[in-house]
Protein backbone atom coordinates (compact mmCIF):
# COMPACT_ATOMS: atom_id res chain seq x y z
CA UNK A 1 0.00 0.00 0.00
CA UNK A 2 1.14 3.30 -1.12
CA UNK A 3 2.00 5.79 1.61
CA UNK A 4 0.26 8.71 2.12
CA UNK A 5 1.10 11.52 3.95
CA UNK A 6 -1.13 12.51 7.04
CA UNK A 7 -2.17 16.11 7.45
CA UNK A 8 -0.71 16.47 10.38
CA UNK A 9 3.19 15.93 8.14
CA UNK A 10 1.48 17.97 5.29
CA UNK A 11 1.32 20.62 8.45
CA UNK A 12 4.73 19.88 9.76
CA UNK A 13 6.60 20.00 6.21
CA UNK A 14 4.86 23.43 5.39
CA UNK A 15 5.70 24.58 8.42
CA UNK A 16 9.23 23.85 8.26
CA UNK A 17 9.18 25.13 4.88
CA UNK A 18 7.79 28.78 5.94
CA UNK A 19 10.83 28.45 9.25
CA UNK A 20 13.50 28.30 6.58
CA UNK A 21 12.12 30.60 4.30
CA UNK A 22 11.81 33.47 6.97
CA UNK A 23 15.28 32.12 8.12
CA UNK A 24 17.11 32.87 4.47
CA UNK A 25 14.87 36.29 4.19
CA UNK A 26 16.50 37.41 7.56
CA UNK A 27 19.83 36.05 6.31
CA UNK A 28 19.58 38.12 3.48
CA UNK A 29 18.57 41.18 4.75
CA UNK A 30 21.91 41.27 6.84
CA UNK A 31 24.13 39.99 4.35
CA UNK A 32 22.15 40.18 0.62
CA UNK A 33 22.33 36.99 -1.83
CA UNK A 34 25.84 36.37 -1.69
CA UNK A 35 25.70 35.58 1.96
CA UNK A 36 22.79 33.21 1.24
CA UNK A 37 24.28 29.66 1.70
CA UNK A 38 22.34 26.42 2.93
CA UNK A 39 24.56 26.24 5.65
CA UNK A 40 23.48 29.87 6.77
CA UNK A 41 19.95 29.29 6.58
CA UNK A 42 20.59 25.89 8.49
CA UNK A 43 22.12 28.14 11.40
CA UNK A 44 19.79 30.56 11.05
CA UNK A 45 17.19 28.24 11.42
CA UNK A 46 18.67 26.67 13.63
CA UNK A 47 17.94 23.09 11.83
CA UNK A 48 20.88 20.46 10.21
CA UNK A 49 21.70 21.21 7.11
CA UNK A 50 20.34 18.03 5.01
CA UNK A 51 16.97 19.50 6.68
CA UNK A 52 17.99 22.66 4.58
CA UNK A 53 18.69 20.59 1.18
CA UNK A 54 15.25 18.22 1.29
CA UNK A 55 13.16 21.28 0.20
CA UNK A 56 16.08 23.20 -1.74
CA UNK A 57 18.35 21.27 -3.36
CA UNK A 58 21.27 24.05 -4.01
CA UNK A 59 21.42 27.81 -2.97
CA UNK A 60 20.45 28.41 -6.53
CA UNK A 61 17.18 27.15 -6.00
CA UNK A 62 17.22 28.91 -2.15
CA UNK A 63 17.95 32.18 -3.86
CA UNK A 64 15.39 31.75 -7.02
CA UNK A 65 12.56 31.01 -4.33
CA UNK A 66 13.41 33.68 -2.00
CA UNK A 67 14.36 36.54 -4.78
CA UNK A 68 10.39 35.67 -6.12
CA UNK A 69 9.04 35.71 -2.88
CA UNK A 70 10.78 39.16 -1.65
CA UNK A 71 9.86 40.73 -5.06
CA UNK A 72 6.41 39.93 -4.97
CA UNK A 73 5.67 41.18 -2.37
CA UNK A 74 7.21 44.79 -3.02
CA UNK A 75 5.36 44.38 -6.07
CA UNK A 76 2.20 43.97 -4.03
CA UNK A 77 2.99 46.98 -1.98
CA UNK A 78 3.52 49.53 -4.91
CA UNK A 79 0.72 48.30 -7.22
CA UNK A 80 -1.32 48.77 -3.96
CA UNK A 81 -0.38 52.21 -4.04
CA UNK A 82 -0.50 52.75 -7.75
CA UNK A 83 -4.73 51.28 -7.72
CA UNK A 84 -5.54 52.00 -4.44
CA UNK A 85 -9.83 51.13 -3.59
CA UNK A 86 -10.41 54.97 -3.38
CA UNK A 87 -9.83 56.41 -6.71
CA UNK A 88 -8.26 60.56 -6.36
CA UNK A 89 -6.10 61.24 -9.63
CA UNK A 90 -3.28 59.26 -11.90
CA UNK A 91 -1.23 61.86 -10.71
CA UNK A 92 -1.49 61.65 -7.12
CA UNK A 93 -1.43 57.57 -7.83
CA UNK A 94 2.02 57.70 -9.66
CA UNK A 95 3.45 60.09 -6.76
CA UNK A 96 2.32 57.45 -4.25
CA UNK A 97 3.76 54.68 -5.94
CA UNK A 98 6.95 55.97 -6.63
CA UNK A 99 6.78 57.33 -2.78
CA UNK A 100 5.62 53.75 -1.79
CA UNK A 101 8.91 51.84 -4.00
CA UNK A 102 11.51 54.79 -2.65
CA UNK A 103 10.65 54.51 0.94
CA UNK A 104 10.25 50.70 1.20
CA UNK A 105 13.70 50.58 -0.66
CA UNK A 106 15.52 53.22 2.05
CA UNK A 107 13.54 51.57 5.01
CA UNK A 108 14.96 47.96 3.88
CA UNK A 109 17.59 49.13 1.93
CA UNK A 110 20.62 46.35 2.68
CA UNK A 111 17.48 43.71 1.25
CA UNK A 112 16.17 46.26 -1.65
CA UNK A 113 19.83 46.71 -2.97
CA UNK A 114 20.44 42.65 -2.54
CA UNK A 115 17.06 42.87 -4.85
CA UNK A 116 17.79 45.89 -7.21
CA UNK A 117 21.63 46.06 -8.19
CA UNK A 118 23.63 42.92 -6.03
CA UNK A 119 25.89 41.27 -8.52
CA UNK A 120 24.54 37.75 -8.78
CA UNK A 121 24.13 34.72 -11.34
CA UNK A 122 22.38 34.16 -14.02
CA UNK A 123 19.17 32.14 -12.26
CA UNK A 124 18.72 35.51 -10.14
CA UNK A 125 19.65 37.91 -12.91
CA UNK A 126 16.21 36.46 -15.04
CA UNK A 127 14.36 36.77 -11.67
CA UNK A 128 15.23 40.99 -11.59
CA UNK A 129 14.67 40.73 -15.20
CA UNK A 130 10.53 39.66 -14.43
CA UNK A 131 11.09 41.96 -11.26
CA UNK A 132 11.38 45.06 -13.00
CA UNK A 133 9.27 44.07 -15.93
CA UNK A 134 6.14 43.85 -12.99
CA UNK A 135 6.97 47.40 -11.88
CA UNK A 136 6.83 48.46 -15.26
CA UNK A 137 3.25 47.16 -16.18
CA UNK A 138 2.18 48.97 -12.76
CA UNK A 139 3.50 52.15 -14.27
CA UNK A 140 2.95 51.51 -17.80
CA UNK A 141 -0.71 50.70 -16.97
CA UNK A 142 -0.96 54.01 -14.91
CA UNK A 143 0.21 56.00 -17.47
CA UNK A 144 -2.08 54.58 -19.36
CA UNK A 145 -5.23 55.66 -17.70
CA UNK A 146 -3.40 59.20 -16.87
CA UNK A 147 -3.27 59.24 -20.63
CA UNK A 148 -6.80 58.81 -20.80
CA UNK A 149 -7.79 61.00 -18.37
CA UNK A 150 -5.77 63.23 -20.22
CA UNK A 151 -3.47 64.47 -17.05
CA UNK A 152 -0.34 62.88 -18.73
CA UNK A 153 0.49 63.77 -22.35
CA UNK A 154 0.29 61.31 -25.06
CA UNK A 155 2.92 58.82 -24.96
CA UNK A 156 4.11 55.30 -25.55
CA UNK A 157 3.42 53.96 -22.15
CA UNK A 158 5.72 50.92 -22.11
CA UNK A 159 8.90 52.76 -23.32
CA UNK A 160 7.73 55.56 -20.13
CA UNK A 161 6.94 52.72 -17.87
CA UNK A 162 10.52 51.21 -18.19
CA UNK A 163 12.28 54.29 -18.03
CA UNK A 164 10.85 55.52 -14.76
CA UNK A 165 12.00 51.94 -13.26
CA UNK A 166 15.23 52.02 -14.82
CA UNK A 167 15.44 56.45 -12.91
CA UNK A 168 14.08 54.76 -9.67
CA UNK A 169 16.54 51.53 -9.92
CA UNK A 170 19.28 53.84 -10.92
CA UNK A 171 18.68 57.17 -8.49
CA UNK A 172 18.38 54.42 -5.04
CA UNK A 173 21.31 52.22 -5.99
CA UNK A 174 23.91 54.76 -4.79
CA UNK A 175 22.06 55.38 -1.41
CA UNK A 176 21.35 52.08 -0.73
CA UNK A 177 24.87 50.68 -1.12
CA UNK A 178 25.61 52.83 1.78
CA UNK A 179 25.98 51.83 5.17
CA UNK A 180 23.15 52.55 7.63
CA UNK A 181 24.66 55.51 9.28
CA UNK A 182 25.49 56.70 6.30
CA UNK A 183 22.06 56.58 5.00
CA UNK A 184 20.75 58.07 8.22
CA UNK A 185 22.82 61.33 6.92
CA UNK A 186 20.53 61.94 3.64
CA UNK A 187 17.67 63.97 3.78
CA UNK A 188 15.51 61.06 2.65
CA UNK A 189 12.21 63.00 2.22
CA UNK A 190 14.04 65.19 -0.13
CA UNK A 191 15.52 62.42 -1.68
CA UNK A 192 11.99 60.83 -2.64
CA UNK A 193 10.30 64.30 -3.53
CA UNK A 194 13.23 64.63 -5.84
CA UNK A 195 12.87 61.27 -7.48
CA UNK A 196 8.34 62.33 -7.57
CA UNK A 197 9.37 65.17 -9.26
CA UNK A 198 11.20 63.45 -11.94
CA UNK A 199 9.45 61.02 -12.66
CA UNK A 200 6.19 62.97 -13.10
CA UNK A 201 7.65 66.06 -14.99
CA UNK A 202 8.97 62.98 -17.27
CA UNK A 203 5.00 61.77 -17.85
CA UNK A 204 2.86 65.12 -17.67
CA UNK A 205 2.32 67.35 -20.33
CA UNK A 206 4.22 70.58 -20.40
CA UNK A 207 1.11 72.52 -19.61
CA UNK A 208 0.63 71.44 -16.71
CA UNK A 209 4.06 71.06 -15.51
Amino acid sequence: MAYRPTEKTEARKKSQHQLLLRSALTVVSRGGFNALTIMAVAEEAKVATGTVYRYFDSKTALCAEIFRLASAREVQKVKEAAFPESFSSCKQHLLDAIATFADRAIQGHRFAYALIAEPVGPVIEAERLIYRKQYAEIFGALITEGIQTREFRPQNSAISASALVGALAETLVGPLGLGASELAGYDQQQLIRSIQSFCLNAVISSAQA
